[in-house]
């Protein structure tokens, strides 16, 4: 595995596996490497010649109130990891690397924010497509892959992809998850031991909603009040949100139909989590 530090190297790998004609495969993350990230490396490795990861803690993406300066990190566990699972280019930028001066552009999200992570997150999203954007023009990928723990995410990158005709097909990767059913985050090292033993019940109660979709119940707040009610009385956290919404598209639903996401974030003491399923009407997720 090759790792690369600077755009000048990620470039000449890049140039020299498309004249090689091997098609590549992206997979962006923050690091703190779990099995989620690795997931997305198998998948990339099945469908492309050459895997390109990026580890970069993306500033432009934390509030001021955010974890960026705590945010765990690892490299030479990370580098381990990646070469494992088949990484072939390594790319671990610094801050200044990517930015090295202010942007005289700002990119803006103006869809599909204002509901879920983005209304507690203002200006997380842009961040998050600004970075990609650079990270596309940079690689130039034939295939990036996501996860889907991050529905969101997925569905504003989409918009990206379409907005702008990036060469670009995306790749949503189910989410990884421990045994218990506990979506693989980097931010579960936060979780006290008691809180761990309650999060799991966040992927529970999100069930219980689709469950009752997959049985006919059609009214939405029915359906996320059943999700709360479960929240409420077994995960031990803050509740942030529970939505249902259309996908990707992240619409109001007058009645649970079509193809949809249930999403929830709580907030222990020293973490938030995220979780979502999505489904089809009359399907169980």
């Amino acid at each position: 595995m090759k790792v690369v530090k600077t755009i000048q190297e990620l470039k000449e790998f890049v140039q020299a596996a498309k004249k090689a004609g091997h098609r590549i495969g992206l997979v962006p993350t923050m690091g703190f490497l779990h099995e989620g990230h690795l997931a997305l490396v198998q998948k990339a490795r099945e469908e492309n010649e050459a895997v390109i990861m990026s580890i970069f803690v993306n500033p432009l993406q934390f509030g001021p109130d955010e974890d960026f300066e705590r945010y765990p990190r690892n490299l030479e566990r990370d580098e381990q990891l990646a070469a494992g699972a088949g990484v072939d280019c390594l790319f671990t930028p610094d801050v200044e690397e990517m930015y090295p001066e202010p942007s005289i552009i700002a990119m803006t999200v103006t869809s599909r924010t204002d509901k879920l992570c983005g209304v507690k997150r203002p200006g997380h999203f842009d961040g998050v497509v600004t970075v990609v954007t650079k990270l596309f023009h940079l690689a130039e990928p034939d295939t990036a892959y996501f996860g889907l723990k991050d529905a969101q995410q997925f569905a504003i990158i989409d918009g990206l992809v379409k907005s702008l005709n990036f060469p670009v097909k995306l790749v949503g990767v189910d989410t990884v998850r421990e045994e218990d059913g506990l979506a693989k985050s980097s931010r579960n090292v936060y979780l006290t031991e008691e809180e761990r033993m309650k999060a799991p019940h966040l992927q529970q109660a999100l069930k219980l909603g689709v469950q009752a979709a997959a049985q006919g119940e059609e009214n939405v707040q029915a359906i996320v009040d059943l999700t709360i009610s479960h929240l409420t009385a077994y995960a031990g956290a803050a509740i942030d949100y529970v939505e249902l919404l259309s996908y990707p598209g992240l619409m109001p639903l007058k009645k649970a139909e079509g193809k949809m996401i249930l999403a929830a974030a709580v907030k222990y003491s020293k973490a938030r989590l995220i979780d979502n399923i999505i489904f089809t009407a009359g399907e169980e997720g």
